[in-house]
């Protein structure tokens, strides 16, 4: 009798032991599955879609690949990860309403997810960094700026090792969440080691990247603001796209991961129960829809990689050249370059902002909104 009603316990609290994975998926119903299927599918193709995009459109142009498309790239290639080994497993233990691959495959999924996701949440953090140092500090050499970048890239996936490693080798561990269709982080458990573990997460991986977010694109804000205080065309047009672009980018960060985290406190420091089976999997799913609005937000929008890509679109439809019209090739092998297109040599000069009366050295992509120097 004891253990039965331990059992439906965990049902109802959707704590069902790292060992039986599929054991909290009675507490959604079939319609909820479903619903949880549908969503999940959808997060699938597009992610997939629209990260496969922005990596293609890379490929194709090298001039864009600046120092800070170096982290636009990391963004897509962990999103895409995501969307490879992660999401396809959720997905179909909604069709079936249960997990389908067992305790290892449990830990593996949560492994996954945690290390693709803090990847691309540091990385978050570090581009709104690297944009704020173009633009507000001292002129760097190109060289500089790409070892940088690429550094910058090395250190967000060292990052993230360092904080998702501690729950396969016992500080914490990986289990299944909300219904039990899914699985991550022990939230539930209330030991000493496991809640230090997920203050610290929240702390380090979600809390700071976010302040640092803050900080950098409300210092760009400040300092188009002064320029355009000197600078009076079109001025109110330029500050209001930047500002609707940086607004997009912090709301994107909060809506995607915040619930995710106030639900894992609340789980693991408030009373017990206080957050359903499958209340849980709202923030889950809200959290995979990064890997959708990212590529939207960050570099789809963009209005360089826009002319790249409905150039590469343009060329692709039409038909092939007969041998009397072919053009030389590029040196991409594959696309021409679009009118404009600045080479990796040329993509890499800062503005900078000295004081309130002078004006920026030369007139930075940034001030047109293009967002991507």
């Amino acid at each position: 009798m004891v253990t039965l009603m331990q059992h439906n316990n965990n049902l109802s609290t959707g704590h069902g032991s790292a060992s039986d994975p599929s054991a909290a998926a009675g507490a959604l119903s079939r319609a909820g599955h479903s619903a949880a299927a549908v969503v999940l599918g959808f997060i699938l193709v597009l992610g997939f879609f629209c990260n496969f995009l922005v990596l293609l459109v890379f490929s194709r142009f090298p001039g864009l690949r600046t120092p800070v498309s170096l982290l636009l790239i990391n963004i897509s290639a962990s999103d895409m990860f995501v969307c490879m080994f992660g999401t396809p497993l959720s997905f179909a233990a909604s069709v079936r309403g249960r997990w389908l691959t067992g305790s290892y495959g449990c830990r593996w999924y949560g492994f996954s997810n945690a290390l693709f996701g803090v990847v691309s949440l540091v990385s978050l953090s570090l581009l709104s960094y690297e944009r704020y140092s173009v633009l507000l500090c001292s002129i760097q050499s190109d060289s500089s700026q790409y070892r940088r970048a690429r550094l910058a890239v090395a250190a967000s996936w060292l990052y993230s090792l360092v904080w998702t490693l501690p729950p396969l080798l016992g500080w914490s561990s990986y289990g299944p969440e909300g219904p039990g269709t899914t699985c991550s982080v022990q939230w539930h458990q209330r030991s000493a080691a496991s809640r230090s573990y997920v203050g610290c997460l929240f702390v380090f991986c979600l809390l700071l990247p976010l302040l640092l977010m803050l900080f950098c694109y409300g210092r760009i804000l400040l300092a188009v603001r002064e320029v355009n205080r000197v600078n009076r065309s079109s001025a109110e047009r330029k500050e209001g796209r930047i500002l609707l672009m940086v607004v997009s980018m912090v709301t994107g960060y909060l809506l995607c991961w915040m619930p995710y985290g106030i639900v894992a406190m609340l789980s693991s420091f408030g009373r017990p129960g206080v957050v359903p089976p499958a209340a849980s999997l709202v923030p889950s799913l809200l959290a995979k829809t990064s890997t959708v609005l990212n590529p939207v937000i960050y570099v789809l929008l963009n209005n360089q990689f826009s002319r790249c890509f409905l150039y590469m679109i343009r060329c692709s439809s039409e038909a092939p050249p007969t041998s009397g019209h072919l053009t030389p090739p590029s040196d991409t092998g594959v696309w021409p370059h679009p009118p404009d297109l600045p080479t990796e040599e040329q993509n890499t000069a800062p503005a900078m902002f000295t004081s309130r009366d002078q004006q920026p050295q030369r007139t930075d992509p940034v001030l047109m909104v293009d967002f991507q120097t």
